[in-house]
């Protein structure tokens, strides 16, 4: 740490603060301030935000719940035969039929949908089918899967309950404008937020303190307050340079500076008390400081007098400059005589005044901290930057004891930096920091900061555990804040001060730049904003909590910084984010904090504010009539949501809970009380809604505290009275849905059902009753209730829960059961339909049956306990299968019949009972019972069942029932003379079903199972298909019929393909397997898949079974080639190519899936699909073209040039070609079979044929042009002579190709005449003279249409784009003659040892084209205007080529030039040595102080150099003028003095070396050498003073070196003393001895 004083603040400096994160979560658990008042905690925010929504709707205003039962409503719904889905309902997830009533009473399934039903009676089966799939109850279709599917009651445990809205005890927030009395709600056009009914700070104007401060005698007396200072007393300091130091009754208890030389120093401009208020300390306006006594006020205590010029001029001593404004000032720990000040110019000091008597015998020592003297001069190169101190503070001293206490840490804050400096000992700085990158750009200028001492805690912080915080400091620029946390590192000697480590632990951003701030607390912040608004900000969250105007309070700022800053303002630059705007008034004489308090200076008075804490809050709102609020604030404030820290209440919970919770029982009795008493004063103006909310709120409250009694015992009394339970009851229900509350008094569970029961709203009672604990209700009064009001799963819960009772629940839904089956009739469908208990009550028997078989209470579906759950089920087995009526109640000799008396009972009277009520349902019900292991045959069931213990006689018989007794009953009660086929077929599927899964519990005769499966194949409806089948297919997996045969013509007439493909797979018979796949619908396409998996080599097929895969293959050829051609063929190509002959004749000639087929045979996507095309007969690619001339004409060409030419036989294709229009194609396959003349004949007839049609169009000679669009028909034409022209040129240049050298050769010998052409020339010429005849037959008409055409079509020809169609058709001759220039100019030059022989065959070739073209166009065209026309199509090529070759050259000059002229601008830049000695002798070899004629040598060099230039001229111009000569012939090189020249070298360094001449020749800044000096390395190079100048050798490292220096240190090191030359004269390569 540098103990120099900081005299450039804004010096170069890296960014050294820490990236910051605000930590919201951690808060401070301290509760005390400095002094001890409570002053942490925030207030609540919801009170400060637009009224929330209603907490919850009015019940009284919702429709019947979905799950009512409503007797009405059922009948009629079942009358109108409509579908009911009623979600809500007990029973909605038992399997079900369509549209019968079970839709409406049954629970809800879970994931595996499926509709459930029963078939209606086979038309041979006299035996109805069960009841709940009667004609009446609307059972349209029979297909439901009943082993698929779990049942699921609506009402479930909390865990699974069905979204619901949350408990209001999880919500907060409310709406005031429902509490009576509440007028603060705004006009939301007016403010954005309400003002709440408490002031957030309480202000108190000091009247008698402002009345001797403020008056206009006082101004006159003591002058205008400028500034504030508080600790014991409330000092103020004025424009006459008088303080005035008041107590806190307002008494003024002393005037300080009247008579003394402070009146003649100014305004104080600083004030400031010191630790223990004795002393006080002013600053005033002409820099001077006095600090004063206040027991001995009469005369300062100290004088720190400002500079006086001679002392400015030798600056022997510091201090402050005449005139400058002391603008911050303060005592350092508890010392009187140790200050620091700072002034409005950027300056701070230190001042420390020695121990004497009196002011005279003292002397003051004052050290520079911060800034310089205005005439220091600044560093060269760095600009001065305008400065001030805009906020300074010492640190203060804390209850506790610290190192830091000191050690004078004091903080600054310039516009650049912050700067915090230890003054003792001595002056060191501890931390700079840089102004935030957060700062808005152009903002106001303005800072502030404030320190937080270290204290004591009471209870140790929540964060770091310690009973004892942090040094803090809180500083801002401009609208950013950031606290700064300080720890101390002890030092290893005792002696040393600690290391201080600071840390930038939270920042947060304001709107506005920030003017002023302030500590209130430990943990509470006070921000003043530009604006003068007033915002109270939390430490650890950084969160605002309140934030109010103050503008009103005229709080006094004085305009400080600008006249300082003002270059900064005025030169603002808008590219410069750093710069400001405007700087900010100062006010931090203006704003101080003291025990919780904030002190306001103002132009007019002095004000003191204090928080308004929770209880004054919590009045304030009782006071306004928003009782509501009242009690969610109190809840907010016990459970810890509120703010805490703003507010006064401890973080500590249990301290906050003792402090609010008595509160909170004492606002919601007194709110009670109100608003039932206002209720019974006006019942007129009673509003239902307020007790809505007011309950909500009570409930909130008591969950919050604890204490549910207060609900049962007070507040449903008040509500009872005022006859308004039903709004409690509702509020109440959410809770006992989640259990938050599940014991509820006697007397409030009856008002309940009542109350519910005439809303209607059953459902929702029953669901309320199963989630209450059973053990506190009357089981009588609710009993006798839920049997009245027919809640029967209420009623099952109850008996289960409360009771252990599981038969009588099965007795109560039975019962219901007797009179639409009495006798074993089972009703009319009109009586089974108007029976309201039997529609909604009795089919509850499934959903209770499943769930206590599987160990679940119903209808929660929470688990039994294991000991309560044998024993149900043990019950529930011997109700239904003991075969026999039984006595219940138990000991009431009363047998429970299903019959009239005297009726004889059938065996199993319940079991049959429920069957004919719904087999499918209880068979799905039983379905999951299997799976519970309480079947499986334990020893524990045996030794229980089998021992003499005194246990019931349900126990017993329930303990031996398993798996195998429950299927021999179903089998035996189930017959085909008792049940309908619509009901057996599910005992078919449910055995089928449970054998595979328990086949060592179950023994099922083979003939039985052979009957099962006769019944799966006979299923009464085809919804029901493939349920059946699977049954079957999970049966046969353990069950082999020992006779397949008879039953696969079943299998075959029910459609159960899955299970045929099993068998044939299980038996080899491929052939039958692969005709099932085409047979399944469902899934034809796997045929693919199965051809796959049977004609592979490793499928081990014999011949005969590949023989018959491929008889089906052939039966249904065209089929598979329909489901997808080209799988088809890729499959057969791979497993059977031998097909292929046979699929495609069986396809219908020239069809789309035969070219399909063969494209993707011949033609396939990928290459790994590729077969060899010698295994493919070439009658398949000849009608592979022929199909594709068809389908895809456009690619037929490019296929054929692909194809080899013996797969191709140009007889066959041909015609196909010609009719389909495909000429290109025909053109390539006789040019191949070498018809090439014909092939252009044919091309050239087809392109007349082209111009024929476009010469009709345009001449108005068409049939149809009413129905075309002439330019786009007119276009096409040309584009389709463009491109047949292409293809004649393609067959020109073709036939160029391989005897090109020949023919040169033959007319280089033979010299034949020039209208002699070969067969090559003619093909060119007639190509020639095809396009030039279209080109002019069609010129005349493209140019000029019929006008009598254009008469005939109003305005036809007036759209026709001329231009574009004459330019079309003049390519045609321009794009001919360029590919014949192209072709005859780049024919290879014949190989010859002469040079001079060259091939001018091309330009021969060329012309003899030209000029029989000429001839013949000369003896055909009719005029010369003709010919000329086609000339000048003809030179119109050439010069297209020419341009095109000039913009060529022209561009690559250009760039070619812009490199060069880089190459040599780098080159002559050279390199620059670093040093100017060589690195070998040492001697100076340029620069000043070079030893020789170094001017005269490089003169010298350069005469040399111009005579050589000059030389080598010349010979050249004699090589010119004697062309015999070796040079002109190239077999002579200019000889040229290359001794004379150097050149670099390649080596690692890439060595640069100037110029050499001999003799005395030097380089460029060379110099002499006179001694012999010793190398590097060791090496000693001699040198003489007469020595000549030699050359320099550069390296790319920058070392430089003598030359000579260089080969001696290079020489010695590789053994050789001499220079060798490469090929190109270049010296040997260097490498520097010093980098290698």
């Amino acid at each position: 740490m540098s103990t120099q004083p900081l005299e450039r603040e804004d010096a170069d400096m890296g960014q050294d603060y820490p990236d910051l994160t605000p930590d919201g979560d951690a808060v401070s658990s301290d509760d005390e301030t400095i002094k001890g008042d409570h002053d942490q905690g925030h207030i609540a925010e919801a009170l400060d935000e637009e009224p929330h929504e209603e907490l919850q709707e009015d019940a009284s205003s919702l429709p019947p719940a979905p799950g009512s039962v409503a007797a009405n409503r059922y009948r009629q719904l079942l009358r109108d035969q409509a579908d009911v889905s009623d979600e809500g309902s007990s029973m909605d997830g038992l399997p079900r039929r369509a549209g019968s009533p079970i839709n409406s009473l049954l629970s809800a399934p879970d994931d595996s949908p499926s509709v459930q039903g029963s078939v209606l009676s086979s038309l041979g089966s006299s035996v109805p089918p069960s009841i709940a799939s009667r004609a009446g109850l609307s059972s349209p279709t029979p297909s439901f899967r009943p082993f698929d599917r779990r049942f699921q009651s609506r009402i479930s445990s909390p865990s699974a309950l069905s979204p619901r809205p949350s408990s209001p005890a999880f919500l907060t927030g409310h709406s005031r404008n429902v509490s009576m009395s509440s007028q603060f709600l705004l006009d939301s056009g007016e403010t954005e937020t309400p003002s709440p009914p408490w002031e957030v700070v309480r202000w108190t104007k000091l009247k008698k303190l402002n009345g001797q401060a403020f008056s206009e005698a006082g101004k006159r007396g003591f002058g205008s307050p400028t500034c504030i200072a508080v600790s014991a007393s409330i000092v103020l300091g004025t424009t006459k340079g008088i303080i005035l130091m008041f107590d806190y009754l307002q008494n003024l208890k002393m005037i300080i500076g009247p008579g003394t030389k402070a009146v003649e120093s100014g305004p104080i401009t600083a004030i400031a008390i010191s630790a223990d208020h004795t002393t006080i300390g002013a600053g005033h306006a002409n820099g001077s400081i006095f600090t004063w006594d206040t027991s001995r006020a009469s005369r300062p205590f100290l004088h720190i007098p400002h500079l006086d010029p001679s002392q400015t001029q030798h600056r022997t001593v510091d201090g402050h400059m005449a005139n400058v404004a002391v603008t911050h000032l303060g005592f350092l720990g508890t010392r009187h005589t140790a200050l620091v000040s700072a002034d409005d110019r950027g300056m701070a000091f230190s001042h420390l005044a020695t121990r004497g008597t009196g002011s005279l015998g003292r002397t003051v020592k004052t050290a520079r901290i911060l800034g310089r003297y205005p005439e220091t001069p600044a560093p060269a190169g760095k600009p001065l930057k305008p400065s001030t101190v805009l906020a300074f503070a010492p640190l203060p001293l804390g209850n506790v004891e610290r190192a830091t206490d000191s050690m004078g840490l004091t903080a600054m804050l310039t516009p650049y930096l912050l700067v915090i400096v230890s003054t003792t000992p001595i002056a060191q700085t501890q931390h700079k920091s840089a102004r935030p990158k957060d700062v808005a750009p152009h903002s106001a200028m303005s800072g502030c900061l404030a320190w937080f001492p270290a204290v004591k805690l009471k209870i140790p912080d929540s964060t770091t555990g310690s009973t004892m915080s942090k040094v803090k400091l809180v500083y801002c620029w401009s609208n950013v804040l950031t606290v700064l946390d300080v720890d101390e590192i002890p030092s290893d000697n005792k002696d040393k001060p600690p290391t201080l480590k600071f840390k930038a632990r939270s920042r947060w951003k304001c709107e506005e730049a920030i003017v002023a701030v302030q500590w209130l607390s430990r943990s509470v912040l006070a921000v003043l904003t530009i604006s003068q608004r007033l915002i109270i900000l939390e430490d650890r969250s950084m969160r605002m909590t309140e934030a109010f105007d103050l503008i009103h309070k005229y709080i006094y700022h004085a305009d400080i910084f600008s006249t300082q800053l003002h270059a900064l303002v005025e030169q603002l630059d808008e590219e410069d984010t750093s710069m400001h705007g405007v700087v900010a008034d100062a006010f931090h004489m203006s704003l101080k904090t003291y025990k919780g308090r904030i002190f306001l200076l103002g132009f007019n008075d002095v004000s003191i504010g204090s928080l308004s804490n929770w209880a004054d809050r919590l009045i304030a709102l009782m006071e306004n009539g928003d009782y509501v609020g009242a009690i969610q604030l109190a809840t907010s404030y016990y459970t810890g949501d509120a703010n805490k820290l703003t507010i006064g209440l401890p973080e500590d919970a249990v301290s906050r809970h003792q402090m609010v919770q008595d509160k909170l029982m004492e606002i919601m009795t007194a709110s009670l009380k109100y608003v039932f008493g206002q209720r019974q004063r006006n019942k007129s103006a009673a509003d239902d809604q307020h007790l809505h909310e007011l309950a909500e709120t009570c409930f909130i409250a008591c969950y919050s505290v604890g204490d549910i009694d207060f609900l049962f015992d007070e507040a449903y009394e008040w509500y009872e009275d005022g006859s308004v339970e039903g709004i409690f009851l509702e509020v109440l229900e959410p809770y006992i849905l989640e259990k938050t509350i599940r014991t509820v008094p006697p007397t409030v569970v009856k008002a309940m059902v009542t109350y519910f029961v005439s809303q209607g709203w059953e459902s929702r009672l029953e669901e309320m009753i199963c989630h209450m604990e059973t053990t506190t209700l009357d089981i009588d009064q609710i009993t006798v209730l839920c049997k009245q009001h027919g809640l029967y799963d209420a009623l099952i819960y109850v008996w289960n829960q409360a009771l252990g009772d599981y038969i009588t629940p099965l007795t109560d839904l039975l019962t219901l059961l007797k009179p639409p089956m009495q006798g074993g009739d089972y009703g009319s469908p009109r009586n089974t339909v108007e029976d309201e208990s039997f529609n909604v009550n009795a089919l509850k028997i499934f959903p209770y049956l499943s769930y206590t078989l599987t160990g679940r209470i119903y209808p929660t579906g929470e688990v039994i306990d294991e000991e309560a759950a044998s024993k149900a089920k043990a019950e529930i087995y011997w109700f239904l299968f003991s075969g026999n009526t039984i006595e219940w109640p138990k000991g009431s000799s009363k047998q429970f019949l299903t019959r009239p008396a005297g009726t004889q009972e059938p065996p199993f009277p319940y079991l049959r009972m429920i069957l004919k009520l719904d087999a499918p349902s209880f068979l799905s019900a039983l379905n999951e019972a299997f799976e519970d292991s309480f079947l499986n045959e334990s020893q524990d069931k045996q030794l229980i069942g089998g021992s003499g213990n005194d246990l019931p006689e349900e126990q017993v018989f329930g303990m031996t029932v398993d798996r195998q007794y429950i299927v021999s009953i179903l089998l035996e009660i189930m017959n085909p003379d008792d049940f309908a086929p619509e009901d057996t077929i599910y005992l078919d599927m449910f055995i089928a079903r449970n054998l595979p899964k328990f086949q060592q519990y179950l023994i099922i005769p083979g003939s039985t199972l052979d009957k099962i499966i006769g019944g799966l194949c006979h299923y009464p409806g085809a919804d029901l298909a493939e349920d059946a089948q699977l049954s079957v297919e999970y049966l046969l997996s353990v069950y082999q019929p020992p006779d397949l045969k008879p039953m696969i013509p079943l299998f075959q007439k029910a459609g159960f393909y899955s299970v045929l493909k099993r068998i044939y797979k299980t038996e080899k018979r491929y052939g039958l397997l692969v005709q099932t796949y085409f047979e399944d619908p469902e899934d034809q396409e796997g045929v693919f898949d199965c051809l796959v998996a049977c004609l592979k080599s490793q499928a081990g097929l014999t011949k005969r079974q590949i023989q018959d895969v491929h008889d089906v293959i052939k039966q249904h050829s065209a089929e598979l080639v329909e489901l997808d051609p080209k799988q088809a063929a890729q499959t057969l190509n791979f497993y059977a190519p031998e097909l292929h002959r046979f699929v495609i004749d069986s396809l219908e000639d020239d069809s789309e899936p035969q070219y399909t087929y063969l494209k993707a045979l011949l033609e396939p996507e990928s290459e790994t699909s590729r077969q060899p095309e010698s295994t493919l007969d070439r009658d398949f690619v000849e009608l592979f073209v022929k199909l594709m001339c068809r389908y895809n004409p456009a690619h037929v060409s490019e296929y054929v040039g692909l194809v080899q030419a013996t797969n191709l036989r140009l007889d066959k294709l041909l015609p196909t070609m010609e009719d389909t229009g495909v000429i290109d194609a025909a053109v390539i396959l006789m040019a191949r079979e070498g018809q090439v003349h014909d092939a252009m004949g044919r091309l050239t007839k087809h392109l007349h044929t082209l111009e024929s049609a476009l010469h009709g169009l345009l001449s108005g000679t068409s049939n149809d042009k009413e129905e075309i669009d002439t330019q786009d028909v007119a276009e096409e034409l040309l584009k389709a002579l463009q491109k047949y022209t292409h293809v004649g040129i393609w067959l020109c240049q073709g036939q160029m190709k391989t005897p090109q050298q020949v023919n040169a050769i033959q007319r280089r010998q033979s010299s034949p005449a020039p209208s002699d052409l070969t067969s090559n020339e003619k093909l060119w010429l007639e190509m020639i003279d095809t396009t030039v005849q279209i080109t002019r037959n069609l010129s005349t008409v493209v140019s000029s249409p019929d006008p009598n055409a254009s008469s005939k079509e109003e305005g036809s020809f007036q759209l026709l784009d001329t231009d574009k169609l004459v330019a079309l058709l003049r390519s045609l001759v321009q794009h001919t003659f360029t590919a014949l220039i192209t072709v005859t100019s780049a024919q290879e030059p014949l190989e010859s040892g002469n040079r001079l022989v060259t091939s001018s065959g091309g330009s021969l070739t060329f012309l003899r084209i030209l000029r029989a073209f000429l001839t013949r166009a000369a003896a055909t065209s009719p005029n010369l205007a003709d010919l000329r026309a086609v000339l000048t199509s003809i030179f119109s090529a050439y010069a297209y080529e020419q341009s095109i070759l000039q913009l060529s050259n022209r561009l690559l000059e250009e760039q070619l030039f812009v490199n060069v002229k880089q190459a040599v601008e780098l080159r002559q830049r050279g390199w620059r040595p670093k040093g100017s000695t060589c690195e070998a002798c040492g001697r100076r070899v340029w620069g000043p102080g070079v030893s020789g004629n170094v001017f005269e040598a490089w003169e010298e060099k350069q005469a040399i150099e111009t005579a050589r230039r000059m030389e080598k001229k010349k010979s050249i111009a004699a090589a010119v003028a004697a062309p015999d000569s070796s040079a002109a012939r190239g077999k002579g090189k200019v000889g040229t003095p290359q001794q004379a020249e150097t050149y670099p070298g390649k080596g690692k360094g890439k060595g640069i070396e100037t110029a050499v001449q001999p003799g005395n020749a030097t380089s460029q800044g060379e110099g002499s050498h006179t001694d012999a000096r010793p190398g590097e390395n060791g090496n000693v190079v001699s040198a003489r003073n007469s020595q000549p100048l030699g050359p320099l050798v550069v390296l790319a490292c920058r070392h430089i070196y003598h030359q000579r220096c260089l080969d001696a240190l290079q020489g010695k090191r590789e053994g050789e003393r001499h220079r060798t030359v490469d090929e190109f004269g270049r010296e040997r390569e260097y490498s520097c001895p010093i980098d290698g």
